[in-house]
């Protein structure tokens, strides 16, 4: 049986009445080219000159890496000249990028993170790259930065790559979560997870126990329940797991479950969180509760935030849904 490539998954998908538009499928396929570069650079590390500092800051004001930079471009490139875009919005970029003047535009907007965990990219650990794709709500004019202020649930598609031992894409447009690795030899992404599914039930979590001393009370009381093991109240032994890469994260559990966990803290108790609601929060939120799990801030949905800027942050806490009502009740109380 011949295997299914991304392009003929798309192509099956939009098939289907309504599924997929063909301009959200060729958007996707073009995506997946960038994210295949991206994965070269990546893979070739010390090689291509790639690795250490870009000399730079984004609009966070953190250091850049130079792949940081390098993926971002890689994307940008890759993106505007289709005609399936209207806009585009990265981590690393203050302001949209608007589709040059001499392509055609289109009705959809993307945001990315282009490199996620890129803290890790030089001492050689999983990276990736997260992206969210919206309707372009301003029709055929070009969209205001207000255009993209979108709740989560209003997304059409979102997805990451994760360059680690293999190259994986993982994608939802509101229809199940597939998985697809990069086969480089034929230089295409081929189906090998299909409707990947989030366990109800978990005996692992993430979260960064350096920053304990910060936490709010119920972070605090989930977390010492978890760690009191089977003498605890909890009754049984739980595992940590932590690598600094949202999309690590996010793929262990979708590949065996658990919780992931970054809340907010006392050292900055005027931001909501750290990560980003709209290239981090957004599309993780879209891809696990599509395969089954649960994704909240300690409060509400993810997804049904509204956002107020471009580059809000937010507490996470997604992934096997026991869990996350569990400590999601705790923050309610």
């Amino acid at each position: 049986m011949s295997r299914i490539t991304l392009s003929r998954f798309l192509i099956e998908q939009q098939r289907k009445a309504g599924t997929l538009p063909p301009d959200l499928r060729l958007l996707i396929e073009t995506i997946a080219r960038a994210c295949k570069a991206i994965s070269f650079s990546v893979n070739k590390g010390a090689l291509a000159g790639v690795l250490g500092e870009a000399g730079t800051g984004n609009i966070q004001g953190e250091a850049q890496k130079k792949m940081d930079v390098i993926a971002n471009d890689y994307l940008l490139d890759a993106n505007e000249w289709g005609g399936n875009l209207a806009a585009m919005a990265s981590e690393e970029m203050e302001l949209p990028y608007h589709i040059p003047g001499e392509y055609p535009k289109g009705d959809y907007l993307l945001l990315f993170d282009p490199l996620d965990g890129s803290s890790n990219i030089d001492v050689n650990i999983t990276v990736g790259t997260i992206f969210s794709i919206l309707h372009n709500p301003n029709g055929n004019l070009a969209p205001r930065e207000t255009h993209f202020l979108q709740k989560g649930s209003a997304q059409v598609a979102a997805g990451y790559t994760i360059y680690g031992p293999q190259t994986m894409l993982v994608l939802t447009f509101g229809n199940g979560v597939h998985g697809f690795t990069l086969d480089r030899e034929q230089g295409s992404f081929v189906l090998t997870h299909p409707d990947m599914h989030v366990p109800a039930a978990t005996g692992e979590f993430a979260i960064n126990m350096s920053n304990q001393r910060h936490w709010e009370a119920p972070v605090k009381r989930y977390i010492d329940e978890l760690l009191a093991g089977k003498t605890g109240p909890r009754g049984r032994d739980f595992n940590m797991r932590w690598v600094a890469s949202m999309v690590a994260e996010v793929h262990r559990i979708l590949t065996r479950g658990g919780i992931f966990m970054y809340p907010r803290d006392a050292r900055e108790p005027e931001k909501p969180g750290k990560l980003r609601l709209m290239y981090e929060g957004n599309p993780m939120a879209f891809i696990i509760e599509q395969a089954g799990g649960l994704a909240t801030n300690g409060q509400q949905r993810i997804l049904d935030i509204q956002p107020t800027g471009l580059h809000e942050r937010v507490a996470v806490f997604l992934g096997s849904s026991e869990e996350v009502e569990i400590v999601t009740g705790y923050h309610q109380a």
